[in-house]
């Protein structure tokens, strides 16, 4: 944590630019007692492995599989109960109806391709594959672009990586792979259909039944910090909440602010997260945060 002349200190922050964030990156929401540096990448998602692996940030998003796994192997992060995306995910598993129609259980014994076994995107589409189609996710070929972000972390066995290079959408589309689970490189093509039947119903009557918004990311910061400066924890807090409450077009069914509104939402990702063999132990939602971060809001 650096400090400026002004002896206010300075954060090394990673957050991407959305909705709920843009207010916070165009700094219409500042603050007299910290500067926030954002000196991330672009897409955050590009300096989670840094983040875990070196600490390279004090405090910025996190997906919320890479956080839980960041947990269980004792890196130093604390949660902070403000989810910066999310999103209904069953869209994201697609096939090639050209190649014939695809039910959620005939991928058993085939090959799917996915960027990482242990993308949050990943994670929220095959529990639902799991749990609402009753696929045996072990009986699945988990095709792979790369490894995960902890370095301690081993892909289950029954993952296989792809060739350097290899593009999982193109795959899908030649046959390659049956099925691909995808988000924004999902193909905009006639050719491509959602593995879920009616992914955009299936989804709303999931949210009528289960009352939760998957989420992908959420603010963490270092676990130091609250220990030493509880009122820039504190601040943050303030910032993204304000920055949120600025932001314009968001989702009407969004990831809440506050660890209870929040508490089923991250069981959820601990237990398929637990169940789906990505964390090695079980985690408690109370855990992923301090006697500080648990208090906010």
């Amino acid at each position: 944590m650096a400090t400026t002349r002004s002896a206010a200190p300075t954060l090394r922050v990673n957050l991407a630019e959305y909705g709920v964030t843009q207010a916070l990156r165009d700094k219409r929401v500042m603050s007299d007692i910290i500067d926030l540096d954002y000196c991330g990448p672009t897409r955050a998602h590009d300096g989670f492995k840094a983040m875990v692996r070196e600490n390279a940030f004090d405090a910025g998003e996190l997906a919320i599989v890479t956080f839980l796994q960041a947990k269980a192997y004792g890196k130093p992060y604390v949660l902070l109960p403000t989810p910066i995306s999310g999103r209904f995910q069953h869209h994201c598993a697609g096939y090639n109806i050209d190649f014939g129609p695809l039910d959620p259980k005939d991928i058993e014994g085939m090959k799917v391709g996915v960027r990482t076994y242990t993308q949050t995107t990943a994670l929220w589409i095959r529990g639902i594959l799991r749990h609402e189609y009753r696929v045996d996710l072990d009986k699945v070929t988990w095709m792979t672009l790369g490894e995960g972000h902890l370095a301690e972390y081993r892909d289950p066995e029954n993952c296989r990586r792809l060739p350097a290079g290899s593009n999982i959408a193109q795959m899908m589309l030649a046959g390659q792979l049956s099925a691909a689970l995808l988000d924004e490189d999902m193909p905009m093509d006639p050719r491509v259909h959602t593995l879920v039947p009616d992914a955009h119903a299936a989804a709303k009557d999931w949210f009528s039944r289960e009352g939760v918004v998957p989420i992908n990311h959420m603010f963490v910061v270092h676990q130091d910090l609250p220990k030493r400066r509880p009122d820039i924890v504190r601040e943050l807090y303030r910032m993204i909440v304000e920055s949120r409450a600025l932001a314009e077009n968001v989702p009407a069914e969004f990831p809440p602010i506050g660890l209870e509104a929040n508490r089923k939402g991250i069981q959820l990702a601990i237990d398929w997260a637990l169940d789906q063999k990505i964390i090695p132990h079980r985690l408690s939602v109370d855990e992923l945060f301090d006697d500080i971060t648990a208090t906010l809001g």
